[in-house]
């Protein structure tokens, strides 16, 4: 059985505010996260994590034994890469323009990581990476279409109901076991629509692929989604998405625009919120970056808003073009607040103040129970080691 870790390197922090609840591997893209794509292609290893972040290593612990096979975190598999990895010889990697990706062997220390680029073979082929926040939902499209691939194939399709509209070819529609869809319009001409386990599209809905509804969770009635979108596990949404991620456990149920974004866990926008995705300029989005304290040019014309977990906004709230929420805020009140705004916030245009710790966790512990888990200690302790680092 091959022991495999994932290692985040330096670009972990270009993928704050999601990473810091999270080493990169637990990142969704596509259908799947990184991790889970990994187990698709190597189904009989074992996986752990080599967090970037001290603070994340209890949750996801680190498990080495006298040879490993060390994966970087943000690399998405191809079966060009799995050939590859299976014929990593001993103490040896391959790189990609200055990008340690693999090695095989045993490593004491995240020096020998930044060494082993200088010896390490170059990798012939093109490979998908997430290396900024905005690589998820821009590099989302093409990850939907292979975990659409890996999954489904050889597999059959629950029925797909008479009520339902398909635009293009039927076989790019997957329902899992209790997925339900009825009166909706499915496009698969732009791609492929995969709806979870225990899904549900409501009636009206009017979908264009590539889409992934992933378990437990429901579009409401009369959604409007343009793909590439992924909605995350126990998660509900309403009104219009478009090119957007979910990771899980969150909610859009009501009428709002979101677009070119993506979502944390345990967030939730109040009816009515907005998200700009396009300057009135025309001009490329700056985002924030935590490494570089600062905005940087995304290069992008399309990018709206990056929130990390256990984030909410009230109703009618109005985000600007290329906003970006730490951890644990909450925003509500009139006009556009900061389009960078620190973890731990609370309030919104008019000005912020600190969330109190103690009063946060009362409440994520009530969003816990309304999905009947719990809010453990460990997942306590990695919240306030973020709290104190901003606060």
């Amino acid at each position: 059985m091959m022991n495999c870790v994932f290692f985040d390197d330096a670009s972990w922090e270009d993928l704050l505010p999601l990473t810091f609840t999270r080493p990169v591997s637990e990142i969704r893209i596509g259908i799947l996260s990184i991790r889970e794509k990994w187990k698709l292609f190597f189904p009989e290893a074992t996986f752990s994590n080599w967090t970037y972040a001290p603070y994340l290593q209890e949750k996801f612990p680190l498990h080495t034994e006298k040879e490993n096979l060390y994966i970087n975190s943000k690399v998405l598999p191809d079966e060009a890469f799995r050939g590859a990895l299976c014929s990593l010889k001993h103490n040896t990697g391959i790189q990609k323009n200055g990008h340690l990706l693999a090695f095989r062997g045993s490593l004491k220390d995240r020096q020998q990581l930044t060494d082993l680029i200088l010896s390490s073979e170059q990798y012939p082929h093109e490979v998908l990476m997430v290396s900024n926040v905005w690589d998820i939902f821009q590099k989302n499209g093409e990850a939907i279409v292979r975990d659409f691939e890996k999954l489904c194939k050889g597999r059959k399709t629950q029925p797909i109901s008479s009520t339902v509209t398909v635009i293009g070819d039927t076989s790019l529609v997957f329902l899992e076991e209790g997925a339900v869809c009825e009166a909706a319009i499915l496009n698969t001409k732009t791609g492929p629509v995969y709806l979870g386990k225990d899904s549900e599209v409501m009636e009206g809905s009017v979908i264009r692929g590539p889409f992934a509804l992933c378990e437990h969770s429901a579009t409401k009635l009369s959604t409007k989604i343009y793909g590439p979108t992924t909605i995350g596990p126990h998660s509900k949404v309403g009104g219009e998405i478009n090119n957007s991620v979910i990771f899980g456990y969150s909610n859009k149920a009501h009428d709002g625009f979101l677009g070119n974004s993506v979502l944390g866990e345990w967030c939730n926008l109040g009816a009515d919120t907005n998200n700009s995705n396009l300057k009135n300029n025309y001009a490329p989005v700056k985002l924030y970056n935590y490494k570089q304290h600062k905005h940087i040019n995304t290069g992008l014309q399309f990018c709206g808003l990056i929130m990390g977990d256990h984030s909410k906004t009230g109703i009618n709230t109005m985000l600007n073009t290329g906003t970006v929420v730490g951890v644990a805020c909450n925003i509500y009140g009139g006009g556009f607040p900061p389009t960078h705004i620190p973890s731990f916030q609370w309030g919104g245009a008019e000005g912020l103040t600190t969330y109190q710790f103690e009063k946060f966790i009362e409440t994520a512990e009530r969003v816990y129970q309304r999905r009947g888990l719990a809010l453990d200690d460990t997942e306590k302790r990695l919240l306030a080691n973020i709290a104190n680092m901003v606060n």
